[in-house]
């Protein structure tokens, strides 16, 4: 544990370094059901996340040291429970903003939280809420951002980047994270503030795909439609053929071509 010099008010002012950990976010949730005394805006990060996860428990691979791996603890007791998918959207904006700062325009949100630049992924959230009577007790937010990471297997290459790959350029890891904690803080105050609307409609400016033609898969069936939103709820709504409808996590995904 040690003290920052980070230029925000709470977020990563009590920062964890870990030379490796199966996962930064099951590391946070583990100190939390000790009882342990943190301070909202704790930060833990990891040189080597050998177990990290993504959303539905998918497997997030990085290579040790050369990427962000790390989580978050927010306490964000004022966001009633049908609004909690706006906690997602002032995480992913921050972390868009943060990661945009360096490689400029072609990052977009991927619904509902993956990072892209073009159409390959650069970094993934995973939020994880405590909740207790009608409101969020706790949040753990876990971020992966691939920076340094010059290589991925075949398997990956085809949709997976990183900053140096694009940047031609390694850059360090304290860097991005100043902002992103800058943005994280930005984006939870507005939350906090309540201004709900201000938020979904950055979250939609930089929403991969939006009102474009795209291809999905639902159960195993390829459709064309075109994304129009996102409900309170988190659902995307894409109008196909003419009609509206509506998507929960992992009911479609894109069409990934090579």
């Amino acid at each position: 544990m040690q003290n920052n010099t980070f230029s925000t008010l709470f977020v990563g002012q009590n920062l964890i370094k870990l030379q490796e950990v199966d996962s930064t976010n099951n590391f946070l949730k583990e100190l939390l059901s000790k009882s342990e005394p943190l301070s909202e805006g704790t930060v833990i990060m990891a040189g080597n996340q050998f177990a990290g996860r993504g959303q539905q428990d998918n497997t997030w691979h990085t290579q040790p040291g050369k990427n962000i791996s790390t989580s978050v603890y927010l306490k964000p007791s004022f966001l009633p429970l049908n609004k909690q998918f706006y906690l997602n959207i002032a995480i992913s904006l921050s972390v868009c903003d943060a990661v945009s700062a360096f490689l400029g325009e072609g990052v977009k949100i991927k619904w509902p939280n993956d990072l892209y630049y073009l159409n390959k992924k650069i970094g993934g959230i995973l939020i994880e809420n405590v909740l207790t009577g009608s409101s969020i007790k706790s949040s753990v937010i876990g971020i992966g951002l691939n920076i340094n990471q010059d290589f991925f297997s075949d398997e990956l290459s085809f949709k997976a980047t990183s900053m140096v790959q694009i940047l031609q350029k390694e850059i360090q890891l304290e860097v991005i994270m100043e902002k992103l904690f800058v943005f994280m803080e930005k984006y939870y105050l507005i939350l906090k503030s309540g201004k709900f609307s201000i938020l979904l409609n950055n979250y939609l400016q930089r929403l991969y795909k939006f009102n474009i033609k795209s291809d999905f898969i639902q159960n195993g069936k390829a459709f064309t439609g075109i994304i129009k939103g996102v409900e309170e709820t988190g659902r995307l709504i894409i109008e196909i053929d003419g009609i509206v409808a509506s998507f929960n996590f992992k009911e479609i995904e894109f069409t990934h071509t090579k």
